[in-house]
């Protein structure tokens, strides 16, 4: 008899089923266990005595399906891993001593029946068991069996009873259900985890928030129709105030204009702080990233900026908690009027009172009756808004051949570039008056724009599987980024907007002529506390395989949805095999990493080592690794490179806040950045140059969006025998050989693949996924490639395109 305590059960054939059928089931949880004295009996008991029975601690067939009811995937068992059973090394066989010896091939042949048997699967799929866990979980039992040295008591007698006609293949199923409960531990904590993941009530997770009277006046309005403007003077001439802003770039302004209008006001980004009063004590206003907004300290006014973003796949957790959960006494939310309906239902769920203000545009905007067709008709004061690195570069590079100096903006572009560019194309006295950008003008920017030209109205998407796709533009966003026109209190007081292509014309005025669908939900997001509770209960599941099942028992209210967690799962497979706590190991999976530069990546598994073994990530060691000091780039791939240090800057100061003893020169870092940040102005500024420094092809490359356009970047060098980015250092650093294409591959297992594999930041099981992975996207880029070279048309999808595009959709 073990310690644990074990179920000691001999019964025959009919005794145990009609058992089984008269009573909801039987089972013995390891947290309900107790000391059960072996009973030794002189002769074999009857078909139908039953010795021990404990109650059932398992659920019933009903609770398994209120995850079904919620709407999820009918089956989840390949979400639950299996955890491996040690056999039994006892060296007295105490059922041996009872019952006489048994074969190996006997017992197989026992448990094949057992697991055939039709109503023993029945019983199982009461119990949680469905097909796949039954399968696994008997796997698991049937080599436990085979490997044991001996057979636990009561098993090894039902086997024996089996062999000699004494007993059924149903006795087995107590044991059994307790070694499934061993091997998949959920079996025994299902209440527990719907109860952590019950998302079904976010007001209550706000208890400061609740505690108070909060009013919420709503600005809604088009873009540049002063409603963000309102809102802030009710921000600035409060006793204490909070401003949460969708990027670090409007919190910043927002930060300098309080300062400046002399209302003390503290910045608090992800990766900065600073304080507007001049004391260093901390002001009784902050302007900070939604991300970053407290829900803890009091305030007396909040201003919630594009709140329209709740229905953000991947951010919209962000906007949720801070509508709910601000300790405000009085809430201005500003954005677009589709926000209206679900705001005032996430007011009445709060119990608390809703006041809308409409806002018309201040500038007349108009759409041009003709497409521009050509380059060569802009004017000053326009903007070409591109979806594609493709398309910045070959506009911008046939802007220039034309004769006009051009200023360039994209998401890629660290705060001061974007800064600088936008103020070059501001100022008036300056001669650069054409601006090409992507959609990150949207928000965050000040613009003396005239006129806006879509050069496409086709860009990428995440949709709500977390897939790519290829799809029209938004109603939402045209209207956003065409609403840049005609900014009020600039030079240009009408707005104008246009296609670059005829056939793009009407569906842009189809666009416009919209009113954006309303928002129907607001994104959730597991916090560190509940996905701990998850760990708890499962003690051997990896944090992203944690995440799966979190996200996959949830229960949400019907006005909520779960963000995407993609971003975060590939982080946490990423380090998964460095040793970190969990709390610490949720905290680096947070950090704002670009997955898609193999550079960023690399440098954030260096982080994740180094504080793994207690190292500090000092200015020295940050140095080494990025092969500091860089210089200006000389082509667009050593620009890409700038940002991407440019980014590994980042994390180390996002870093610096989680882990300050373990990060600790952060403003040394910053020093380094506003350096870095200069440099890739200047290589911005000089982009066209940087186009003719690269391949004399690099412009028509086929290149629907920067992954790709980056990815031929390096092919192409790779066979000039230029270095591969990832393992490259800046211009002027050399301390390897040329990669020729001959040596590629080679080069490859040779150098970074050996020194990530010494350094512990990639395993084996990677390495190997990794290269099929670059084998299959390489073969499908060179098919892509080779059949999208002679297509003109920019826009349109390259044949065998992995990008999907929605049905019913231009």
């Amino acid at each position: 008899m073990s310690q644990c305590g074990r179920l000691v059960c001999v019964v025959g054939s009919r005794g145990w089923r009609n058992y089984i059928s008269s009573s909801s089931s039987v089972v013995l949880g390891h947290h309900q266990q107790q000391h059960h004295p072996l009973i030794t009996i002189g002769s074999r008991p009857s078909s139908n005595q039953l010795l021990t029975v404990q109650p059932l601690v398992l659920h019933s067939s009903k609770r398994f399906k209120h995850r079904q009811g919620g709407g999820k995937r009918d089956d989840i068992s390949h979400l639950f891993i299996p955890v491996p059973v040690k056999a039994r090394q006892d060296e007295i066989n105490v059922g041996e001593e009872m019952a006489g010896p048994l074969k190996k091939a006997e017992i197989l042949r026992v448990l094949n029946r057992f697991f055939s048997d039709q109503a023993v699967k029945e019983l199982a799929k009461e119990h949680g068991l469905g097909d796949y866990l039954y399968q696994q979980s008997f796997v698991s039992f049937r080599k436990f069996c085979l490997d044991s040295e001996t057979l636990p008591v009561d098993l090894h007698i039902i086997i024996s009873d089996i062999l000699q006609s004494a007993g059924n293949v149903h006795d087995i199923y107590p044991t059994f259900l307790k070694h499934a409960q061993k091997t998949f531990p959920h079996l025994i904590c299902m209440d527990d985890l719907y109860k952590i993941s019950d998302l079904s009530n976010p007001p209550n997770w706000y208890p400061e928030a609740r505690a108070l009277n909060r009013k919420i006046i709503f600005h809604a309005g088009p873009t540049n129709s002063g409603k963000t403007y309102h809102a802030m003077q009710r921000f600035l001439q409060a006793e204490s105030g909070i401003y949460c802003s969708p990027l670090k770039l409007l919190a910043t302004e927002i930060f300098t204009k309080s300062n400046e209008n002399g209302t003390p006001c503290d910045l608090v980004t992800g990766e900065e702080r600073r304080q507007g009063n001049t004391e260093g004590l901390a002001a009784q206003h902050m302007a900070c990233t939604v991300e970053m907004t407290s829900v803890t300290l009091p305030y007396e006014v909040a201003v919630i900026d594009e709140v329209q973003m709740m229905r953000d796949p991947m951010r919209g957790w962000a906007w949720t908690r801070a509508v709910l959960g601000v300790a405000a006494k009085e809430i201005h939310v500003c954005g677009e009027a589709a926000a209206i309906s679900l705001l005032s239902q996430l007011a009445e769920a709060a119990g608390e009172e809703i006041e809308v203000r409409r806002y018309k545009r201040l500038t007349e905007l108009t759409i041009e009756s003709y497409a521009l067709q050509s380059l060569a008709n802009v004017h000053p004061g326009d903007c070409i808004v591109c979806f594609s690195k493709r398309d910045i570069h070959q506009v911008t590079r046939e802007i220039e051949r034309i004769g006009h100096e051009v200023a360039v903006i994209y998401g890629g572009l660290p705060p001061g570039t974007k800064l600088a560019q936008a103020h070059k194309f501001n100022d008036p006295n300056h001669p650069c008056k054409i601006l090409v950008a992507t959609d990150a003008i949207g928000m965050g920017l000040n613009l003396s724009i005239r006129r806006i030209i879509f050069y496409s109205l086709i860009r990428p998407s995440i949709n709500e599987k977390g897939e790519m796709e290829m799809e029209t533009l938004s109603v939402s966003s045209a209207l956003q980024i065409a609403g840049r026109a005609g900014r009020y209190g600039t030079q240009w007081d009408h707005g104008y907007v246009t296609t670059m292509k005829p056939e793009d014309h009407p569906t842009l005025c189809r666009l416009l002529s919209q009113v954006p669908d309303d928002i129907e939900q607001a994104g959730l997001h597991p916090t560190p506390d509940q996905i701990e509770l998850f760990a708890y209960h499962l003690p051997s599941y990896t944090l992203s395989n944690l995440i799966d099942v979190f996200v996959n028992l949830c229960t949400v209210d019907s006005l909520y949805f779960m963000c995407l967690m993609d971003d975060f799962k590939f982080l946490a497979d990423l380090i998964q095999h460095i040793p970190l706590p969990l709390r610490s190991r949720y905290v680096f999976c947070c950090a704002p990493i670009n997955k898609k530069m193999p550079f960023v990546c690399a440098m954030f598994l260096k982080f994740v080592r180094q504080f793994s073994q207690n190292e500090r990530a000092t200015l020295e060691w940050l140095c080494h690794h990025v092969k500091w000091p860089l210089s200006v780039p000389a082509t667009v791939l050593e620009l890409v490179h700038l940002e991407e240090v440019y980014d590994v800057f980042d994390i180390y100061l996002w870093l610096s806040y989680r882990f300050p003893e373990m990060f600790p020169e952060a403003e040394l870092v910053r020093d380094l950045q506003r350096e870095l940040d200069g440099l890739i102005d200047t290589g911005v500024s000089q982009i066209v140059r940087l186009l003719r420094n690269a391949d004399p092809r690099t412009s028509s490359t086929a290149a629907d969006n920067e992954d790709t356009f980056i990815m031929d970047q390096r092919k192409k060098n790779a066979k000039k025998g230029r270095r591969l980015p990832l393992d490259v250092p800046p211009t002027g650093v050399t301390d390897r050989p040329p990669v020729t294409n001959q040596r590629i591959k080679s080069t490859i297992q040779d150098s970074l693949t050996k020194q990530l594999l010494d350094q512990g930041l990639l395993s084996p099981k990677m390495l190997a996924q990794l290269q099929k992975e670059w084998k299959n996207q390489i073969k499908s880029e060179d098919d892509v490639g080779s059949r999208y070279n002679d297509n003109d048309d920019g826009n349109k999808k390259p044949p065998g395109s992995p990008w999907k595009k929605k049905p019913g959709r231009r």
